[in-house]
């Protein structure tokens, strides 16, 4: 069976030939315990599958339960085999063997084998020769997406039209042939107070071109990721590549935002605007996320493109203050229900007459006219923008 990703499917003989090399089944992961390529398991007695490889064959991980298992055996610190016994209350249920995949020192993954039997050092020598020419071609990868993201990154942090033009020629030298095909980027965003944390491989997420984190005025750090598309119209990989992330990511309450497509390099920094303007989005409004379009946004594509850390209307700055947060709620979902007082007592489960009383505290605070048209539009677009 071939790899899943693109770059990944050249693994496939090298992972065939160490199972040819030990007479057992192989799988490769990456340092981070995902699934890269498998070898054929071709025994007949059901009771010699192991659910731990399994499990990574279907979802193309490891729990965090067996990753502990296998770590406390030096694994990523090993130059040579490493034998592993089995843990049943892992779910490990026959004994490993692992052949650390390493390059200029460092570890990029695993190959594993479903093997318990012993073998000649010249076996064993021979087996780890071709793990270290997997280790040579992850590093490759590693690399080149290394410099993708950096390009990626110098772009849409360019100060000047002259930085823009040369990140942009070095995101198409890193890209190659990719570089003229459309794109989306995608945004995730962390929940306040917290940072993304460690980046997968690029290659472990589908149609993924670069990875790059990227500086937030005033709060940290973004992850950007560019995703290639089958055509312009289609963005379904895209909200794939960006579920994949935030998995990978696994930071609790981060959000994504996916801008629309592009066809040139150059048009990347309008994406990303796009892509972090959903991104805010999708913290602000909760129903648009975790994952928000750009093109989904509604009034919030407006709203986004307001300076940060405006401040409010001073007409509704009163009505936005902590002792005033039940009456902002109340306006909100009114005017959310176009003004129809039926619809907004029942979503907020109160009596009509205490929504007439609420409605008249609003008024009276912000002094706007909640009959006119343009005052209802004014409290509705200040009340939306404090989200952000």
């Amino acid at each position: 069976m071939r790899a899943e990703y693109g770059d990944y499917s050249d693994f496939q003989d090298l992972v065939d030939e160490v199972s040819a090399l030990l007479g057992a089944p192989a799988t490769l992961e990456d340092r981070d315990f995902r699934l890269i390529a498998f070898g054929v398991h071709d025994s007949d007695d059901a009771a010699a599958l192991d659910p731990v490889r399994t499990r990574s064959i279907l979802t193309r991980h490891s729990t965090a339960e067996v990753r502990a298992w296998f770590e406390r055996f030096g694994i990523a610190r090993a130059t040579g085999p490493v034998r592993i016994p089995a843990a049943p209350d892992a779910g490990v249920v026959r004994g490993r063997l692992c052949l650390p995949v390493r390059h200029s020192g460092f570890v990029y993954g695993y190959v594993w084998l479903l093997d318990e039997a012993e073998h000649s050092p010249a076996q064993l020598a021979a087996a780890m020769a071709v793990a270290g020419r997997i280790g040579e071609r992850l590093a490759a990868l590693s690399q080149a997406g290394a410099e993708t993201g950096r390009a990626l990154r110098a772009l849409l942090t360019a100060p000047s039209r002259a930085d823009r033009d040369t990140a942009e020629d070095a995101l198409r030298l890193a890209l190659d042939r990719d570089a003229d095909e459309p794109h989306a980027l995608v945004c995730v965003r962390a929940a306040a107070g917290e940072q993304p944390g460690a980046l997968p491989g690029l290659r472990t997420i589908p149609s993924a071109a670069a990875l790059a984190r990227v500086p937030e005025r005033g709060r940290g750090e973004l992850v950007a990721l560019l995703v290639r598309l089958r055509s312009r119209q289609v963005l379904a990989p895209a909200r794939t590549a960006a579920a994949r992330l935030l998995d990978a990511i696994g930071a609790p309450g981060a959000v994504a935002g996916l801008s629309a497509s592009r066809g040139a390099l150059a048009e990347l920094p309008g994406a990303w605007r796009e892509a972090t303007a959903a991104a805010r989005a999708a913290h602000a409004q909760g129903e648009l996320g975790p994952i928000a379009k750009w093109s989904n946004l509604g009034p919030y594509r407006l709203l986004t493109a307001l300076p940060a850390g405006a401040p409010p209307d001073p007409a509704v700055a009163p009505l936005l203050t902590e002792a005033h947060q039940e009456l902002a709620h109340t306006a909100e979902v009114f005017l959310d229900h176009a003004g129809q007082a039926g619809r907004t007592a029942t979503a907020l489960a109160i009596h009509r007459q205490t929504l007439y009383y609420r409605l008249s505290r609003i008024e009276q605070l912000t002094g706007l006219d909640l009959a006119d048209g343009e005052a209802r539009l004014l409290l509705h677009m200040a009340l939306k923008a404090a989200r952000l």
